[in-house]
């Protein structure tokens, strides 16, 4: 009797392991010299080169940037803010994106055109209407005068995303509700967005490592109030006038980057969900 034996893999299957294991490598490489250099003291970086292995890690830069730094209070800025726009982010962009797929009414084209011409501006050339528009307000030196500032710039990817999503959906949803007495609110709240699940997901991901990440803003906001700054921002507590704290400024950014790399690690599968099911509808 023969014994069934199993397929050995094909050479082109083991090279294209062996390249995208490298290619992987490559990728990483840059995350690990960053740990490796905020375990090491300043004068080991240099010397060390591209060697990861640090001879004594270096904990009290983790401590320093902590404590000294102050990134304590730049982690609370950065989260504060952050879930702030985010809340924002997906409400007022999902409201734009619901009356522009699912309305019509005279000028709506023109919209449509206009936040579409609006994607290729940079942010730069808009901070300084921002920065007026914000301190008339009221709200230059505070968080809610960030998170508006965040959550008013550069959206316009995220209402046509909603608004090919909302126009995809069946008409029957909003008449059925509407002869059970539904307002426009209850309507949206209730039954649309819910149903839009897909593009919240992408919209909340891509919206949190923006904000996140964000430096021209925040850092234009607290040139008043060093107290307010977020963690981007608060890399420049190691760049001094004749030396920069390399150590530290690595571990600084090795505690920036932790949290994101978490929460992208807990929601990647709703992120390409929502990603495939936007594209989808």
């Amino acid at each position: 009797m023969n014994r069934l034996s199993t397929p050995r893999p094909k050479a082109w299957v083991i090279l294209r392991y062996v390249a995208l294991t490298a290619l992987c490598l490559v990728w990483i490489y840059p995350f690990l010299w960053l740990v490796s250099a905020s375990l090491k003291t300043p004068l080991e970086i240099f010397s060390k080169g591209l060697n990861l292995l640090p001879d004594t890690p270096v904990w009290e830069n983790y401590i320093r940037a902590w404590s000294q730094a102050g990134f304590s209070t730049y982690m609370f800025n950065t989260v504060l803010v952050t879930v702030g726009t985010v809340v924002v982010v997906v409400i007022h962009t999902a409201l734009s994106g619901y009356v522009l797929g699912r309305y019509y009414f005279v000028g709506r084209s023109l919209v449509i055109g206009i936040l579409g011409a609006t994607l290729v501006v940079p942010a730069g050339l808009t901070i300084i209407p921002i920065v007026d528009l914000t301190s008339s307000l009221g709200l230059l030196n505070s968080h809610w005068g960030i998170v508006l500032a965040l959550a008013g710039s550069g959206q316009s990817a995220a209402i046509l995303l909603y608004a090919g999503y909302f126009r995809g959906l069946p008409r029957e949803l909003e008449e059925a509700a509407t002869m059970d007495g539904a307002g426009f609110v209850r309507v949206f709240f209730d039954i649309m967005l819910p149903l839009a699940g897909p593009v919240t997901a992408t919209v909340t991901v891509l919206t949190f490592l923006a904000a996140w990440n964000a430096f021209l803003i925040p850092l234009v906001f607290t040139f008043g109030t060093p107290g307010l700054r977020t963690l981007p921002v608060g890399m420049l507590a190691f760049v001094g006038t004749n030396e920069t704290d390399w150590s530290g400024m690595a571990a600084a950014a090795t505690i920036s980057l932790l949290p994101v790399i978490v929460f992208f690690f807990f929601v990647q599968r709703y992120f390409v969900e929502g990603i495939a099911g936007a594209v989808k509808a």
